[in-house]
């Protein structure tokens, strides 16, 4: 689809890819409705966005409640009248710690920003996306959701979880006008560990694709809009994304057996 005069709902606009995605969207000549639950980065997304005031609104929300999100969709609808598409970027990270040693009350906080945050929106605003004439559902994922990362166990857990709820609804809606697509980055240069409330030391952040550049969330938004607009339909993104990807399909012991001896070299 075009992104040229259409109304996209994009979550985690307040920094990182989200932000970089609704400007972007901006820039297509598309119109933005941002949600974050980072009310100030918000605030800086509609100050980057100065040129295109009259194209974007700002929304404060709690992805994992669902009395916000259905009073958001009246007030989206209120200030754009139509939607055409919703991207869910938002997401969050777990402590670089293992199952035994991390707290029910992170898991049910990762768990529940992650997929049942995206469950929300994807439940909420799909009904009018399936009165558009033309629409479409992105949902980023991460690369952590098909090889597993020791001390990221319950994260790509979520994630993977937000793997099968979007391939799903890709059959599911095939016969409909919403197209449906999973985006699966590798390293990304963003703020989601600072901003997630962790303490991780970088280098753990990164092992898996210690030998590749990180992507730039510039880079990153402009990978998913392209994805979006060409319907496509699982997406790696980042080299270390494509050749966890390659060599997951190969034999995903190996490729779980690298990543975890990375981690203990560090």
């Amino acid at each position: 689809m075009q992104i040229i005069n259409k109304v996209f709902v994009v979550t985690g606009a307040g920094n990182g890819i989200g932000r970089e995605v609704a400007l972007q969207i901006l820039a297509k000549g598309g119109k933005v409705a941002a949600i974050d639950i980072d009310q100030a980065g918000l605030k800086t997304t509609l100050e980057l966005a100065q040129d295109n005031l009259e194209n974007i609104s700002i929304h404060q929300a709690d992805l994992t409640d669902l009395d916000q999100i259905e009073k958001l969709k009246e007030q989206i609808i209120q200030i754009h009248q139509v939607i055409d598409g919703l991207i869910n970027v938002a997401g969050i990270v777990q402590p670089f710690i293992s199952v035994n040693e991390i707290d029910y009350r992170k898991v049910h906080q990762v768990m529940n920003v992650n997929f049942f945050g995206t469950l929300h929106m994807v439940k909420t605003f799909l009904p009018i996306l399936l009165s558009r004439p033309e629409a479409h559902i992105t949902n980023v994922s991460s690369m952590g959701s098909f090889v597993p990362v020791p001390g990221q166990s319950v994260y790509g857990a979520s994630k993977a979880a937000v793997n099968l709820l979007t391939l799903g609804l890709r059959s599911e809606l095939k016969d409909t006008p919403v197209g449906v697509t999973l985006i699966l980055p590798g390293g990304v240069a963003t703020d989601i560990v600072k901003n997630s409330g962790v303490n991780l030391n970088p280098q753990m952040v990164n092992s898996a694709g210690s030998n590749y550049k990180l992507l730039t969330p510039k880079k990153a938004a402009e990978l998913i809009i392209k994805a979006t607009e060409k319907n496509k339909y699982r997406v790696p993104i980042g080299q270390d994304a494509k050749f966890m990807n390659f060599l997951a399909k190969l034999c995903l012991n190996k490729a779980a057996n690298l990543i975890a001896k990375k981690l203990s070299n560090l």
